[in-house]
């Protein structure tokens, strides 16, 4: 018996483009982590995403370790990478350096950031970019005098959107506004940060599509298989996970249990963002593809095939 259509689950999505999916990896600290990351980015392959992002530490700390990455995927896979750059305490030259190097290893998309403000309440160095709409224009200048070379393409430059209030924001009106800004500066598409309830998505996406944005907005997905990694997320982005999904993560009697839970919760938060009008889903996997994997198994996303490549899921889904 085949596996049951999101389309049959979402009668919206009838007649539409396939689902857009992506994911996010970092890059490995370890040779043991590094082995363990192959090992995921050979599963999530199989599921053939539209992209792969790669993030990097804060401040730029292992940028380098990130290229490397890229440049691994670029040569030895088939996955698109995605490449995050955060512009907070480099001068224009300096990311223009960067944006050219990623442009030379085959780089097609970048994630624009403004990255951490530095600690302690410093200020930015001299010359140094300070929002990512300003990254966002210096990506588009550089990509205008390799014009050539990109033989008239276009780099896609992606942007982050937040569900609810970004934690220096003085409301969620303001942070819609900085989204719109970044659009009539070249952005292409939003992806959002993590988010933990079913409707925020949604009131996101009405606030945008009233003050003028129509860039696609991907709504960014993470398992909510891991108490701590939720109560940290949620100090991070201000955030509160339901409590009750903490309290029945945290009182799971096994960790097959825990990941029941988890895996369930996380495709009705996808669930419910497909039925708002998500164009994709974008995973944070964490370099850890089991729980992702599920979650797109129960999904059976209706996805276009590229290639010789396998749908997303690990078996055939509908297309």
């Amino acid at each position: 018996m085949s596996p049951p259509s999101l389309i049959d689950a979402h009668p919206n999505l009838a007649g539409t483009a396939p689902v857009a999916l992506s994911y996010e990896l970092f890059p490995p600290k370890s040779p043991a982590a590094a082995e363990s990351l192959w090992t995921t980015i050979g599963e999530l392959e199989s599921t053939s995403p539209d992209y792969v992002s790669v993030t990097y530490g804060a401040s730029g700390s292992n940028r380098d370790t990130a290229v490397e990455l890229i440049n691994r995927l670029v040569q030895e896979t088939t996955l698109r990478p995605l490449a995050h750059l955060t512009c907070v305490g480099n001068t224009p030259q300096e990311l223009a350096d960067i944006i050219g190097e990623l442009l030379d290893v085959g780089v097609r998309g970048i994630l624009a950031l403004r990255g951490d403000q530095p600690k302690g309440g410093a200020l930015p160095a001299d010359g140094s970019l300070r929002y990512a709409q300003d990254l966002i224009e210096l990506i588009r200048r550089v990509e205008q005098r390799r014009s050539a070379m990109l033989c008239a393409g276009k780099v896609a430059v992606g942007v982050a959107a937040y569900p609810a209030r970004h934690p220096e924001s003085p409301s969620e009106g303001h942070d819609v506004e900085v989204l719109l800004a970044k659009q009539r500066s070249g952005a292409d598409f939003a992806i959002t940060q993590v988010f933990f309830h079913t409707e925020q998505y949604a009131q996101l996406l009405s606030r945008a599509r009233r003050a003028g944005v129509t860039i696609p907005i991907i709504p960014g997905v993470m398992p909510l298989t891991s108490v701590r990694r939720l109560t940290r997320l949620g100090e991070l982005t201000g955030v509160e996970p339901a409590p009750e999904l903490i309290e029945r993560l945290a009182s799971a009697a096994t960790a097959a249990e825990r990941n029941r839970i988890g895996v369930a919760a996380t495709v009705d938060l996808a669930n419910a963002a497909l039925d708002a009008g998500a164009p994709g889903l974008h995973l944070y996997t964490f370099n850890e593809h089991a729980s992702a994997l599920e979650v797109l198994d129960k999904l059976a996303l209706p996805r276009a095939h590229r290639g010789s490549q396998r749908p997303a899921g690990r078996r055939q889904l509908a297309s």
